[in-house]
């Protein structure tokens, strides 16, 4: 993993270095509607596009898909059970887990870290 923003704070470190996680509805994002892209906060590579955004009810800004071939992912047990984990590829930053209860048409859930990401609108 490489720390490519110099400005990063020690909480997105953590999210993004050490694989930790920002509380539930502390991100702005949540609420973010306009139109545009989702980049990382560490290298500003697109990971999404505003239009696979939306409200899952978790507490953390939620998309139904990414960008192609913007994450690498791995299985973590850390609570106890699989989850998939994905990562920018990068800078290997850590960005949230990936689950089965998304919308169509992927079904999918990238559940990510508010703090991870920065918006830029279109």
């Amino acid at each position: 993993m490489k720390e490519k923003n110099s400005n990063l704070t020690a909480e997105q470190k953590l999210v993004l270095f050490d694989e930790g996680t920002e509380p539930p509805g502390s991100s702005k994002l949540n609420n973010e509607k306009r139109e545009g892209s989702y980049h990382c906060v560490n290298c500003d590579t697109k990971l999404f596009d505003s239009k696979s955004k939306y409200e899952s009810g978790s507490g953390w800004p939620s998309f139904f898909e990414s960008l192609p071939n913007v994450f690498e992912t791995k299985v973590d047990h850390h609570l106890g059970y699989a989850r998939t984990e994905y990562h920018c590829k990068i800078c290997g930053g850590h960005h949230g887990h990936i689950f089965d209860d998304g919308p169509q048409p992927t079904g999918k859930r990238f559940c990510n870290n508010g703090i991870c990401l920065i918006f830029k609108e279109k």
